[in-house]
């Protein structure tokens, strides 16, 4: 069976694709956003889904949008977290993921 020029497979929406989103990011993410689409490809080619490499994308066109809004904001961001991994400083209103769940049961009322 072969597709018709009727049916064309779906176009994504402006800024969706990964060359776009690649082209929005910092440089410094650039490497992170190739390795992370590249395995999302491994996958999708392993498992014939393409689940990962919509997740990877939706992950990323998120992490792009936030640049745009405000890239010096967003590099500030990356260099505070990259300073917290590198020193093991824990943000002072950092809570455990025990405190998160028990936070959530009381809120739904558990």
């Amino acid at each position: 069976m072969t597709l018709s020029a009727a049916q064309p497979f779906p176009t994504e929406p402006p800024g969706t694709t990964p060359r776009a989103i690649r082209a929005a990011l910092l440089p410094e993410e650039a490497a992170d956003f190739d390795r992370d689409y590249r395995a999302a490809l491994r996958t999708a080619a392993e498992t014939l889904s393409l689940d990962e490499l919509h997740a990877t994308l939706t992950h990323w066109h998120r992490v792009a949008r936030m640049t745009q809004a405000d890239p010096d904001a967003h590099r500030r961001m990356l260099q505070r977290a990259e300073e917290r991994l590198r020193t093991g400083e824990e943000p002072a209103d950092a809570v455990s993921a025990d405190e998160v769940k028990a936070l959530i049961r009381e809120r739904l009322g558990l």
